[in-house]
Parts: C-alpha cells; structure tokens; sequence
C-alpha cells in the first residue's frame, strides 16, 4: 500500500463510520398555532449554547411580523441574578406548513435549526430541541413548574435522546408575585 493511502484510510474510514449513523430526526409537534405560540417563556432548562451556560432569569419573547417571520427576543442576566443584562434579538423563519419547524437567524447568512418537539395542549410549556442533539429548551410561560412538571419535561427531553448529564436548571430568581424560585 502507498504510503499516502496509508495516512488516508485510516480517516476516510472514521468520516464514513461517522456519517453512515445519522441520528433518527426529532419528530416536532403536530402542528403549532402561532398566534398562541406568541409572547414570553421563561427558560426552565436547557443544554445551552455557549452563549448560555452563565446565564440567570432568561426568557424569549415571540412575535408574529406582518411578513411571517418570528421577531425574537431573548434575555438573560450574565453570571448571576444580579449579573449584567444581555439581550439577542434572533429572527424566525417558520419553515413548515405544522409551524413547528423553524430556522433562527442570529447572524446573516447562518440559520440554526429551530424544533418545535412539544407544546402541551395550553401552550403552557414547550421543549425546543435539534436534530444534532446538541442544544434543547425547556419553556414555560411561569418562571416555576412544580416538581412534577418539571421532571415529566426532563424525562421527554431524554426520550427525544438527549444526554440529561448535560441538562442545567435554570435560575429564575423572582416571579410575578415576589415568590422566589429556582
């Protein structure tokens, strides 16, 4: 064998080892009613983004454009409750006809994949999640869910085939009411 192909085969053989196991796609929600879809959720827990992993109280705010697209905007104090305010402002782009699958633009020209995979019934708690299974959220409309909820969520995120090790609880700090939550 030719010194060259020595070198070769070897990694030619781990990309196609690598890319002949794709991961079965993440099946999103049947179909997502926008307009209800619109407005806050508090960021329960996720595996964030590098962007993410210091952040405390964050939320995203959805807004239907007259053009379809999503005005996004997500919030978040830096480090700590008290930390520094840091805001992104993403937009959507719904990409099916159920509206559960969308691409977020933070930076032209890249889009990220953007997996509407459960919204319950009231539109009280969704999980977002990609395909790569690298990143997943966890949402609510309140800044707490009670124990219960909580773990029915987690255990969905890990048949969608998360790796939960990975999963961190999100500080909310204050609710509404002044109650303080975790």
């Amino acid at each position: 064998m030719k010194p060259i192909l020595r070198l070769i085969l070897p990694f030619l053989t781990l990309i196609t080892a690598c890319t002949s196991m794709p991961k079965e796609s993440i099946s999103t929600t049947p179909h997502v009613d926008l307009p209800r879809f619109m407005g806050r959720w508090y960021v329960i827990a996720s595996i964030p983004t590098f962007v993410e992993r210091k952040a405390f109280g964050a939320s995203e705010s959805y807004a239907l454009n007259p053009d379809g697209t999503i005005a996004t905007t997500f919030t978040f104090h830096q480090g700590s409750l008290d930390g520094p305010v840091k805001t992104m402002k993403p937009k959507g782009f719904v990409q099916s006809p159920s509206n559960a699958t969308w691409a977020m633009q933070f930076l032209w020209p890249f889009k990220a994949e953007y997996l509407i995979a459960y919204v319950d019934p009231d539109y009280s708690e969704t999980i977002i999640a990609r395909n790569n299974r690298d990143y997943v959220w966890i949402m609510a409309r309140t800044p707490q869910l009670t124990p219960e909820r909580y773990q029915h969520l987690v255990d969905a995120v890990g048949v969608l085939g998360y790796d939960l090790s990975k999963l961190r609880r999100v500080p909310q700090g204050s609710d509404d009411r002044g109650t303080t939550v975790n």
